[in-house]
């Protein structure tokens, strides 16, 4: 009965996992939309974050769940909301931006894992084996296959790459200190503060360069799906979901889940008539998603034998 029941919670855990993975891939169509629409990222990104952070507040709130912040904690909640959503969206959606290619913006986001065995290997003294290295090498040619699927470049192209790469790297300082904070707070309270925090580090930007040009198109629907998507889904439901992920999984074994996102968005991109996926983009999507799953062998296995 035991091992029926830790089945039944690991597959639950699972399926949360890959449930906010699909959201995150998905949202990647959504934020094109607004780019393509000259919706200014400083606009949307303090809109959708400050409208997650209110509607988990009212959540929590109506079920009494609110939890003050432990004064040994505050630190580490204003570290959290630098890494993300501050620097997280900014240099996400601006990277979107300067590819010009969701599923590319989404390739890059899905190298995270490899990000984490690097953080173990430097901070953690994990180690890799040779199975992790081929991992990563298939990753990084899966990438590049999908690189050179690519027809036209922006002019800033290699800025969108370098602007995505910091995001990946915030990403992975953003689950581990989600994961210190997890044992004493819930979900739904460490996303809330995370985000209303981030909104207020937002808020100078969203002044000065945010509301530059404003003009009533930016309350109009075609505006406004998207972002309330992006708040209500996307940063609410899916953050949620996965602070129970990092908490039950840990850092490096949750991080695998990321290799999902460019295959969501590219199906989705393709679905809508975005993108067009031809033969060598979609090879490069599943040997990076391989590529990724190997690089999380040795973690893998580690924590089976704990």
């Amino acid at each position: 009965m035991g091992n029926k029941h830790v089945n039944r919670s690991n597959l639950l855990v699972y399926l949360v996992s890959i449930f906010a993975i699909t959201l995150w891939g998905i949202s990647y169509i959504w934020t094109d939309m607004l780019i393509r629409l000259d919706i200014p990222v400083f606009y949307f990104v303090f809109v959708r974050i400050l409208l997650a952070g209110i509607i988990l507040f009212l959540l929590n709130a109506t079920r009494g769940r609110v939890t003050r912040i432990h004064r040994k904690d505050l630190p580490k909640f204003l570290l959290l909301a630098f890494f993300e959503p501050f620097i997280y969206f900014l240099c996400e959606s601006y990277g979107i931006k300067e590819t010009g290619s969701p599923t590319l913006s989404a390739m890059i986001i899905a190298t995270i894992p490899i990000f984490s065995v690097g953080a173990g290997m430097l901070f953690f003294k994990e180690k890799i084996n040779f199975i992790n290295i081929i991992g990563i090498l298939l990753s990084l040619s899966g990438i590049c296959l999908v690189v050179m699927s690519k027809g036209e470049l922006g002019e800033n192209f290699i800025l969108g790459i370098v602007l995505l790469v910091i995001a990946v790297i915030s990403e992975v300082g953003h689950a581990s200190v989600t994961k210190s904070l997890s044992n004493n707070y819930s979900s739904q309270v460490i996303v809330m503060y995370q985000f209303l925090i981030g909104s207020v580090y937002l808020l100078p930007l969203f002044i000065v360069k945010g509301l530059d040009n404003f003009s009533m198109a930016y309350l109009s629907a075609d505006v406004l799906y998207p972002i309330l998507c992006l708040a209500f889904l996307c940063s609410s439901l899916a953050f949620s979901l996965w602070v129970s992920t990092i908490k039950n999984l840990g850092v490096a074994k949750s991080s695998i889940f990321s290799a999902l996102i460019p295959v969501v968005a590219a199906i989705v991109a393709w679905i809508l008539g975005d993108e067009n996926l031809n033969g060598r983009q979609a090879c490069g999507i599943i040997l990076s998603t391989i590529g990724v799953i190997l690089s999380q062998y040795t973690v893998r296995k580690a924590r089976k034998e704990d």
